[in-house]
């Protein structure tokens, strides 16, 4: 969950976990430590059309999840980072 000072583009002040509750990092607008932030507008033929949903998932949580999945998470190495 993401906090703005007013509105989404604003400065950034605030990003809880939405699984565990962990304040994350932020400093001078910036995300100072990882997460795994996700958005997904639902479509015709689901249960929630047109419903949006967004969230973030500190590092530690995001791992807790992954490792569940029945099929696991493909792993690439990135050469640059931004």
């Amino acid at each position: 969950m993401r906090k703005y000072e007013q509105k989404p583009d604003c400065d950034l002040t605030e990003v809880i976990c939405n699984k565990c509750g962990k304040r994350l990092e932020v400093e001078n607008g910036y995300l100072r430590e990882e997460c795994f932030s996700a958005e997904h507008v639902f479509g015709y033929f689901s249960r929630k059309d047109g419903i949006k949903h967004r969230f973030d998932l500190c590092e530690d949580c995001y791992d807790h999840i992954i490792a569940a999945f029945r099929i696991p998470v493909v792993e690439e190495q990135e050469v640059e980072l931004l």
